[in-house]
């Protein structure tokens, strides 16, 4: 960053106090500017006590305050705080100062964003039971999680002065909280840029491809709107309708998740972009108003009923409202269409701060029940703060349905939330007592994934008890924890009986009862816990014949894979921590790749300690190596590909198409052809005309299957070629 003198830091300063003061739309009154104006002095004046004025701390206060006003919509008091808790963490204020200066509020607050700021001083919060106190001072105030993800909006901002290492760090935690929090308080266009930020600095090079890609075609896409909008324009003019057009690009995260999820090139995606209307309605007026300008755009251009998402009718839980649909544009290209009025459009931008300011009050039902239900979670005993964060994250997805109880009250859940969900979101003890629900008047089992507009009846009998499997079938967070919590409880009691039982049982045996004992009886059976080995012995899993005749043999050695924290490996020059090297010469640790997902020269990889099978080396996008990462992250070793990799990878393709008797024909000849592949294996299936199989294939690089998988794409017959990665071990 170029140093500023004095001189020039002082415009800046005055101009953003100036721009700060004229954004936020409660300083209504000479108090409340004197008590900004006193906040920011007071900021000021701590920050020269120093030998020097850091004017770049001043300026990052201000910069957060703007993110603050600008972006959030937030007003005098979250301003005020913003500009005081770093002052408050240096212990330069008192409580009773604060609360004398600025008010009981003020303090509440700051002392939740003085609480995250220790946790950060103590230990990193992803991967760390650090989480849960971060949730508990979330919970407080919601103005607490505005605030906090504005300075990390701030600091994502200036990622580029960090090294690479903090990158990394900072964007991981990105992606793990701030991204799913900033949704779930409707903060679509901070989580936007957040999702950008994290890619750029967690996988930079798909960044700059995609990022260039887009420049390239900026042009094109701008040309393409304008023919789009114009005859829409037209015709709303000619109605004399009142409105603005607005258009947005997807984020370069979005275009990747869809190109990944698809098995497509950047080329192949043509919907990389919406278009917006947003109408001068207001009042009683905004509903008919949207459905008019909807019925001339589908007017103009053909809808496809499947992709038309009414919010304006039922909002989602976050308060946004919106008409959505997908029309066919010109050159049969879709195009997506926003339809909103002034104020559904400053609620989507800013979420919930604009919720607030149109219910004209300070609270909204909305956030403090969420608030609620974020305190009952985390009253739960988990152990396993990640467990816990998943858990959240999916809570905070983006598709929900809408369903109703007897009376009419209408319930709002995560999509693909089953009969279950339904009945813990109506009390706890109606989901642990369920036995199954009257749907539209039929009778569903818990299984039953609800739909949109169906009217929920539950059944519970007293008889009912929560069982394991139900974590396979609920998706709500406090379904899921609810349940969680009440197995704990009965493996904690069955843990006791067992520890009872091995504890009289070595006394009889004469074999004392130590650490060593529990470890060699937990290393045998493969336990991760002590309660594990317990519960196995007091549910009978474990035979006391068998458990003696380990406890008096006399012990073998047996090398035991050491965590990765201990792994002596090569290391590459420019890596500041050990690292796996992947090559056809690694000779200093056993490793296989990983049958699931055959990892392939150029994949993003991650290594797993397995026992008594060295490590595992797996796609970081494989759903094993996810699963091993939230249980396990103390056996996950970095690893990454050298320049030297091996002659040939086996990878496994899923095919599927229509019609074409010689597929295979065409198959086989296609990748003779091909210098880089070897055709392994080759298993086609076909039904009615329609044909579906997988082929195995040795290949040097990803670079070369992604050119194999192009040419097989273009044979004719096949619609859908993709990797394989979900088979599991």
């Amino acid at each position: 960053m170029m140093t500023m003198t004095e001189q020039e830091y002082k415009p800046v300063i005055l101009n953003k106090y100036t721009t700060i003061l004229k954004s936020c739309r409660n300083l209504i009154t000479k108090e409340d500017i004197r008590q900004i104006r006193s906040a920011f002095k007071i900021a000021i004046q701590n920050e020269s006590k120093a030998k020097e004025l850091n004017y770049r701390e001043i300026i990052r206060i201000l910069d957060t305050t703007l993110i603050i006003t600008q972006e959030i919509g937030l007003g005098r008091t979250s301003i005020i705080c913003t500009m005081l808790h770093k002052t408050v963490e240096k212990d330069l204020l008192t409580p009773e100062q604060i609360r004398e200066m600025f008010g009981e509020k003020v303090w509440q607050i700051i002392r939740g964003l003085k609480d995250i700021s220790h946790i950060y001083a103590t230990q990193r919060i992803v991967d760390s039971e650090n989480f849960r106190k971060l949730l508990l001072s979330f919970a407080e105030d919601i103005r607490v999680q505005l605030i906090f993800l504005a300075e990390k909006l701030y600091a994502l901002r200036q990622a580029a002065t960090l090294s690479e290492k903090e990158q990394q760090q900072l964007a991981k935690e990105t992606s793990y909280i701030y991204i799913p929090f900033a949704h779930r308080l409707g903060l679509y266009n901070i989580k936007s840029e957040m999702e950008d930020l994290a890619l750029r600095y967690s996988n930079s090079k798909i960044y700059r491809e995609i990022e260039q890609k887009l420049n390239e075609s900026k042009s094109a896409r701008e040309a393409y709107i304008a023919e789009f909008i114009a005859p829409i324009v037209d015709e709303l003019n000619r109605r004399e309708i009142k409105f603005k057009v607005k258009y947005r690009t997807k984020t370069i995260a979005s275009i990747l998740n869809k190109m990944r999820k698809s098995q497509v090139e950047f080329e192949e995606i043509y919907d990389i972009f919406a278009v917006r209307f947003i109408i001068d309605s207001s009042g009683e007026n905004e509903k008919p108003d949207c459905w008019r300008v909807y019925s001339i755009v589908t007017d103009k251009y053909t809808p496809n009923p499947r992709r038309l998402r009414d919010w304006i009718s039922v909002p989602k839980s976050n308060g946004y409202e919106s008409l959505q649909t997908t029309v066919l544009g010109p050159n049969n290209r879709w195009v997506e269409v926003q339809i909103r009025t002034e104020r559904m459009d400053e609620i989507a931008e800013k979420g919930f701060a604009a919720h607030w300011k149109y219910k004209g009050g300070s609270s909204d039902t909305i956030i403090e029940n969420w608030l609620n239900e974020l305190r009952e979670i985390l009253e739960s005993n988990q152990k396993d703060a990640i467990e816990l964060l998943d858990d959240m994250k999916i809570d905070l997805s983006d598709k929900e349905v809408h369903v109703f109880t007897p009376k009419g009250d209408l319930i709002t859940l995560q999509a693909g939330a089953t009969l279950l969900d339904f009945a813990y979101a109506i009390h706890t003890n109606v989901g642990c007592k369920c036995v199954g629900g009257i749907v539209n008047q039929r009778n569903e089992t818990l299984k039953y994934v609800l739909k949109n507009g169906d009217q929920v009846a539950i059944i519970t009998s007293a008889n009912q008890q929560p069982k394991a499997d139900w974590l396979n079938f609920t998706v709500t967070s406090k379904a899921r924890n609810k349940i969680r919590q009440y197995l704990n409880e009965e493996v904690n009691q069955q843990a006791d009986i067992g520890k009872e039982t091995l504890m009289r049982r070595l006394k009889n045996w004469k074999i004392e009862y130590n650490d060593e004992v529990v470890r060699r009886l937990m290393q045998h059976y493969k336990y991760k816990f002590a309660r594990d080995l317990y519960q196995g012995i007091a549910v009978g899993k474990h035979d006391p014949a068998e458990i003696k005749e380990i406890l008096t043999a006399q012990p073998e050695e047996k090398s035991i894979p050491l965590p990765p924290k201990d792994i002596k490996v090569s290391r590459p020059k420019k890596v500041d921590e050990d690292v796996l090297l992947i090559d056809k010469n690694v000779d200093n640790v056993e490793y296989k790749f990983a049958r699931c997902c055959n990892p392939v020269y150029g994949d993003d990889i991650l290594g797993f300690v397995s026992i008594g099978e060295g490590i595992k080396v797996h796609r970081k996008q494989c759903k094993n190596a996810i699963e091993l990462v939230r249980r396990y992250p103390y056996r996950i070793v970095k690893t990454q590909w050298t320049n030297d990799g091996a002659t040939s990878y086996q990878t496994i393709l899923n095919l599927t198409g229509k019609g074409e008797g010689n597929i295979i024909t065409k198959i086989t000849e296609l990748i003779s052809k091909d210098p880089h592949a070897t055709l392994r294996a080759i298993s086609i299936n076909s039904a009615e005309g329609i044909f579906d199989g997988n082929i195995t294939v040795l290949i040097d690089n990803t670079e070369h299957l992604s050119q194999l998988i192009s040419r097989l794409k273009h044979i004719e017959g096949i619609i859908k070629v993709n990797r394989h990665d979900s088979m599991l071990e």
